[in-house]
């Protein structure tokens, strides 16, 4: 499977740009099976005086953006995450298309961040855990926050989970546990880990970047520094299964989350 990240600049720019933006750099990652985005960039994850306003539907223009990039690519697409709409509540959802541009999954964010953010107080946390089967191997889907909780990890894991997925929009004061945590999630679940950050400046909190894809040891395959990058990778999902028999410490564990 051959995976790319795009580490796309976020700003205080309109959605408008934004989205002009994500199509130019989706067309980059042509050759790739998997492509993700990272959290709400077509706002801007920090912009939450426009959530409410720009908030959409899934049948709304990132969607479609996506939906329309994932057929023309003829790739799976994590679009990122976006503030959607539903029911009188707004949450931050990942969504996931096929190649032929449906909607295979969509996962809201369950852990919301509440420290110098306001994500907490203005949108509605996920209630479930998302592992999707495709063509390519079994993906666990997660956001940002999301990365200092192991219980969902370890609970994706034994739901199947080959891959994790993680959309994000992690600024730079945290960056040493960004890194740390990418790896930890994938060794401590012998499973690949694939994540897309953002960088650039939003209402005044630079991001941090470094996106990264980490093997079942942990060892990073490919990474990027804080400027905008798409980072690639060759996964080959029986690794996964290598790696848990030759070191089979998923079989002692005690403790069931």
């Amino acid at each position: 499977m051959r995976l790319a990240c795009i580490q796309m600049e976020v700003g205080d720019r309109d959605k408008a740009a934004h989205l002009a933006h994500a199509e130019e750099l989706l067309l980059e990652a042509k050759g790739a099976d998997l492509v993700l985005l990272p959290e709400i960039w077509n706002i801007g994850y920090f912009s939450f005086d426009r959530y409410e306003g720009e908030s959409e539907t899934l049948e709304g223009e990132t969607v479609h953006l996506i939906s329309a990039m994932a057929r023309r690519l003829g790739a799976y697409i994590l679009g990122g995450s976006m503030v959607i709409r539903r029911e009188g509540k707004l949450y931050n959802t990942s969504l996931l298309f096929d190649p032929k541009g449906q909607i295979l999954a969509t996962y809201d964010k369950i852990h919301l961040f509440g420290y110098g953010s306001r994500e907490s107080q203005l949108l509605s946390r996920g209630e479930r855990v998302v592992v999707v089967k495709t063509a390519l191997g079994t993906f666990g889907l997660s956001t940002c926050y999301d990365l200092r909780f192991p219980e969902l990890y370890r609970k994706m894991m034994y739901e199947g989970a080959e891959v994790f997925l993680v959309v994000a929009a992690w600024p730079y004061p945290r960056l040493e546990h960004w890194i740390m945590f990418n790896r930890i999630r994938a060794v401590e679940n012998c499973a690949f880990l694939a994540s897309a950050n953002c960088v650039g400046v939003n209402r005044g909190v630079r991001l941090c970047g470094h996106s990264m894809i980490v093997d079942p040891w942990g060892v990073i395959m490919a990474s990027a520094g804080d400027e905008e990058t798409i980072i690639w990778a060759d996964l080959d999902i029986e690794k996964v299964h290598q790696v848990r028999a030759e070191f089979p410490a998923l079989r002692d564990i005690v403790f069931r989350v």
